[in-house]
């Protein structure tokens, strides 16, 4: 019904290996949050159910009106609301246990702000858990992001605005990077005619639907040729690391003393 992200679907067979990676940040939080929460980019909902189970009560926040209208219809005992971050609308100073937000920050223009907005709804001795990609292992440039991080990059910002950090990341298996690396190679032969690097030129909007278009044909491409290692990549080729600098995605925990 809905696309869970601006660039994939868990409806796609060609997605399996991105909605494996995603999904296992998710269900590593899971296995951390308690109390009373808040999802910051709930998205379609993939860790609506996850974390209701183990938290006390939960609360999201996104801008998609038509998810959180859904969302509210589907989940009335819990609480959604609609808004662009930053700020965050309607919560109050000191509130949550628990705040999580998977792949978000990556799409924020002030992600200054959007920090400090975290720290102000966390409660002294709260936690919060954020997941965006190492742009050492994206292989292109994503529109739909304003930015993606190197690791000294992502640290600096985030033990700027709280008290302990804990920087760690997702780690793909040989036959996670195995698929990497195939993906590499594929997208290098969409490059090539890009002579006048309109990837890094154009603005962002520009790119969107292009992108959008090839990426899915190249999933496409891959599931074609190599299906059975499209197809067979789960849960137990995830593992999270210390060593961000290798990882796909940073996995950071967030303290507030």
């Amino acid at each position: 019904m809905f696309k869970d992200t601006e660039v994939t679907s868990y409806t796609i067979a060609s997605d399996n290996v991105l909605n494996q990676r995603l999904l296992f940040a998710y269900l590593q939080a899971a296995n951390m949050v308690k109390g009373n929460m808040l999802e910051v980019g709930c998205g379609a909902g993939k860790g609506v159910e996850l974390f209701s189970k183990v938290c006390q009560h939960y609360t999201a926040i996104d801008k998609n009106d038509q998810l959180i209208a859904h969302h509210t219809k589907k989940y009335p005992h819990y609480k959604f609301i609609n808004a662009f971050v930053p700020p965050l609308v309607g919560l109050a100073d000191n509130s949550f246990d628990f705040v999580v937000s998977l792949q978000v920050i990556e799409h924020i223009e002030d992600d200054h702000e959007f920090l400090k907005e975290i720290y102000r709804v966390m409660k002294s001795g709260a936690k919060a858990i954020i997941s965006t990609p190492n742009i050492k292992l994206s292989l292109t440039r994503n529109p739909w992001h304003v930015r993606e991080y190197t690791t000294p990059e992502l640290e600096t910002l985030l033990n700027k605005y709280f008290d302990r950090v804990s920087f760690g990341g997702v780690l793909g298996s040989s036959r996670v990077m195995e698929y990497q690396e195939r993906n590499r190679k594929s997208i290098a032969k969409f490059k090539r005619f890009d002579i006048f690097d309109f990837e890094n030129k154009l603005p962002r909007a520009l790119l969107q639907v292009p992108y959008d278009i090839l990426n899915r044909m190249n999933r496409n491409k891959l599931k074609e040729n190599n299906d059975e290692l499209v197809a067979s990549i789960n849960q137990s080729d995830f593992s999270i690391s210390e060593n961000a600098e290798i990882c796909l995605d940073f996995f950071c925990v967030l303290e507030k003393k």
